[in-house]
């Protein structure tokens, strides 16, 4: 009887162990898919996180890595390292795949961070005066936006026919209303800068992680409603050939889902203005 009594403990302890998984494929198992996706800190990798408590209840567990700048993101998904980036727009990742022989793909279209112009030593665009220094992004998309910033608020004037999807530099620059230096920097320093300039303008990421909200803080800004708004939506990338990933389709449904809709308006204030398709 009490072999019979320790063979029963025996196989109701190899039960409970078990804890009910099955062979792969099949019944009651439950597979994790790892992805994972490079970004920039803010907004992108706060949205990320909270796209990641969805993705998790739909088996899908995704790991946010986090860079500074705007070229890692890239080479890291170029390399097979990471599966995707959140963190650029369309001009922007068209650019450097031409400039760099990458080749990333977009495969969603998520928000949209308005440019801003914000105060430096001066507070008022009224104040600008010859020799007065304007910080702007040093790379060639972000350069033309902010640029042309600066021409719809009558700073400067560009050639005829430049727009939201067209490449210019400080060369291009037909004239000054003022006799002032516009001063190409690296994207992800300006914010650190502001005291050494007049104005500055800063990417919608780098604003925020400087604790500045477009809404509220830039003396003048790019309009939700504008062809800006359409031309620099940021976006999910991943390398040409991996546009099929079902789990990174899946984090593109979750991006674009009412819940992180409703996120991204509630803790942003309209700094960041999710994407309608």
């Amino acid at each position: 009887m009490k072999k019979i009594i320790t063979l029963l403990l025996v196989l109701l302890t190899l039960c409970a162990c078990s804890g009910g998984n099955k062979p792969e494929g099949g019944e009651g198992t439950s597979e994790v898919t790892k992805i994972s996706v490079a970004c920039s800190p803010t907004p992108h990798a706060e949205i990320l996180n909270k796209a990641k408590e969805i993705l998790a209840d739909k088996g899908i567990e995704l790991e946010v890595v986090e860079f500074e700048d705007y070229v890692q993101p890239i080479e890291v998904v170029e390399s097979g390292d990471i599966d995707a980036n959140y963190f650029a727009h369309v001009p922007y990742l068209s650019n450097y795949n031409a400039e760099h022989g990458t080749n990333q793909v977009v495969v969603g279209k998520i928000h949209y961070e308005p440019f801003g112009l914000y105060a430096g030593k001066k507070d008022n665009l009224n104040d600008l005066a010859d020799g007065d220094e304007v910080l702007i992004p040093n790379d060639g998309t972000n350069e033309a936006r902010a640029l042309l910033l600066l021409q719809d608020n009558g700073i400067i004037t560009l050639p005829d026919g430049v727009g939201a999807d067209t490449i210019v530099t400080v060369n291009d620059v037909v004239s000054y209303t003022k006799n002032i230096k516009i001063v190409e920097v690296e994207a992800a320093q300006i914010a650190r800068s502001r005291q050494d300039a007049a104005f500055v303008i800063l990417n919608g990421n780098y604003a925020l992680a400087a604790g500045l909200n477009v809404q509220k803080d830039a003396i003048v800004f790019e309009k939700a409603d504008s062809s800006a708004a359409q031309t620099y939506v940021n976006v999910v990338a991943v390398k040409s050939g991996n546009e099929n990933n079902e789990a990174i389709k899946t984090l593109v449904e979750v991006l674009n889902s009412k819940e992180i809709t409703d996120f991204i308006n509630s803790t942003y204030e309209g700094a960041v203005v999710p994407f309608v398709q």
